[in-house]
């Protein structure tokens, strides 16, 4: 019988590059990680009802780490994000104004 691949594997690899490259526009690459890693689940279940009937698995798996790796940069920018609203304020960092950046992180560094 000849092998058959799995399911979803283009739109898993896609999906977890496409979350990778979007971590740096404010997280915005999370759901892009999250459905990866939901289509890498399911596809990885098929795989392991037959394993001898699919061939592409190494691809779900390469995509499951980049969605993985992905999702972890994703909440670290929303973490730095939501840090930097938090104790700079919106105001300072919505003039676009590095000067006045400079000086409020001084001021709350102490320097």
């Amino acid at each position: 019988m000849e092998q058959q691949k799995l399911p979803n594997s283009t739109a898993i690899i896609v999906l977890a590059i496409f979350s990778f490259v979007c971590c740096c526009v404010y997280g915005s690459g999370i759901i892009p990680a999250i459905i990866a890693l939901v289509l890498a689940g399911g596809s990885q279940k098929i795989y392991n009802a037959d394993p001898q009937s699919y061939s592409n698995i190494g691809i779900i798996k390469i995509g499951k780490i980049v969605a993985i790796i992905g999702l972890v940069l994703n909440i670290i920018v929303i973490g730095l994000s939501i840090w930097m609203i938090s104790t700079l304020g919106w105001d300072t960092l919505m003039t676009n104004d590095p000067v006045l950046i400079q000086e409020k992180m001084n001021e709350l560094l102490g320097q």
